[in-house]
């Protein structure tokens, strides 16, 4: 049987009173903490004077945390204590945001830190030294550990509320140039004061393993509203993989069109000019010569080609299998105008069209033509017609490039929408139509 290892023994907490009003408070900390806030009055004092020293009266604002001070919780097999928390602001194009900070202590391991905002958190650890290969640009970068993280966000934060015992000289009002580099779920943050700078890191923790940690109820803590600036996409590597398989289609995709076109022979089996004079539809049907289409099953263009201007033609074709009576029919309209007008010069249609005919077996083969139509005023239109065997044929590879294009754009969308909340709240959000618009009026 194996015997549990006992907890350290936590120090009783030392029974004050507040200098400003008299209320009773416990100091938790007593050696480590610098400041304490009066939880009835608001009075900062210098928790290091043995008279507890008034560094600032209370301003009325009191915090109402959702994790009370006092609360004991584990994290990562050690004990931890709220004792203190602080609300922190930044301004925004005028807006206020606001979020909470706890601080945690233990006697034998010093703090950790908490964070909270709209219900996402964070668990703090302060850094000993500095990221290195701090990269300045458009979105300037640095490295931790061997991660590159991505600034987000720099601001001017100030405390505006505070409760308990914090480990450094607390004032309501006090600023620091706060600046936020993300790597999710990692958060990387400085805060400099006037020669000083400390960083620390983050790591996004869901609100469940939270109150889990802390013995706090479900309904304690609120779920997460909007997406936060290290939260993990919750597709994690989907897109990637996505991509991938895209990426490896397209070159299985490539190499059969690449055999397509190298091993068609495309070759010419029959060819012929032709005259059809307009009026006499009735008697212009016709059958050509006999021609042999040999080799294995594959593919049929028929080309159509005029020399006529502003005029069109229709043509009812008809390949036919001269020993089975087989019959694959087709038509097609070739049709060219130009002119101009106020706008300039302009063209419409083509002089050459093609009909395509897939998976032709070998044999003797005769062509049907039936001629009809165009501008009544030309008499004659001249054509030509043209077989070729065995052709490369693009368009099933242009409907299969987007069979794959399609679901690998709506496979990495929610990845992509999600990425696109996170960086709107950051100072690198993608500019809008409705922003450039806004520029422009002023």
């Amino acid at each position: 049987m194996v015997t549990p290892t006992p907890m350290p023994r936590v120090p009783k907490a030392a029974a004050l009173n507040c200098s400003s009003c008299g209320a009773a408070i416990e100091l938790h900390a007593m050696g480590w903490a610098v400041s304490i806030v009066c939880a009835a009055c608001g009075a900062t004092m210098d928790a290091t004077d043995a008279n507890l020293r008034i560094l600032q009266h209370g301003d009325g604002v009191r915090l109402k945390p959702r994790i009370p001070l006092g609360t004991r919780g584990t994290w990562k097999g050690a004990p931890w204590e709220v004792i203190g928390s602080q609300q922190v602001t930044i301004t925004v194009e005028e807006v206020d945001y606001s979020w909470v900070e706890y601080v945690c202590f233990n006697p034998w391991r010093g703090f950790l830190y908490l964070s909270e905002y709209q219900g996402h958190w964070n668990v703090i650890e302060k850094l000993r030294r500095a990221p290195e290969h701090e990269r300045d640009g458009a979105q300037p970068t640095v490295d931790l550990g061997g991660v590159t993280y991505k600034h987000f966000q720099t601001a001017r934060a100030r405390t505006t509320a505070a409760l308990g015992e914090f480990p450094w000289e607390l004032r309501l009002g006090d600023e620091v140039i706060a600046r936020d580099f993300v790597s999710p779920p990692y958060l990387l943050s400085s805060e400099g004061y006037a020669d000083e700078v400390t960083w620390s890191q983050g790591t996004y923790t869901p609100p469940e393993v939270i109150a889990k940690a802390f013995n706090l109820s479900q309904d304690a803590l609120i779920k997460p509203i909007g997406v936060f600036a290290n939260q993990p996409n919750p597709y994690g590597d989907l897109p990637k993989k996505i991509f991938r398989l895209f990426g490896l289609s397209m070159v299985v995709l490539l190499v059969m069109f690449l055999a397509n076109v190298l091993l068609s022979s495309n070759r010419t089996v029959f060819r012929h000019d032709y005259s059809f004079t307009r009026g006499t539809e009735d008697q212009a049907a016709f059958v050509t010569e006999p021609f042999d289409l040999d080799g294995r099953p594959s593919s049929v263009s028929i080309d159509i080609d005029t020399d006529f201007n502003n005029d069109w033609l229709y043509l009812s074709l008809a390949l036919i299998n001269e020993a089975t009576g087989e019959t694959r029919e087709a038509s097609r309209q070739v049709s060219y105008y130009y002119g101009s007008d106020s706008d300039g010069s302009w063209t419409e249609g083509s002089r050459k069209e093609t009909v395509r005919l897939a998976t032709v077996p070998p044999g003797r083969y005769f062509l049907r033509v039936q001629p009809e139509g165009g501008e009544p005023a030309k008499r004659v239109a001249n054509y030509t017609i043209q077989l070729r065997r065995d052709t490369p044929f693009y368009g099933l590879y242009a409907v299969a490039f987007f069979a794959l294009l399609i679901p690998t754009i709506f496979g990495v969308l929610p990845s992509a929408t999600f990425e696109q909340r996170r960086w709107a709240e950051s100072d690198h959000a993608p500019s809008s139509s409705s922003d450039d618009d806004d520029d422009d009026d002023e």
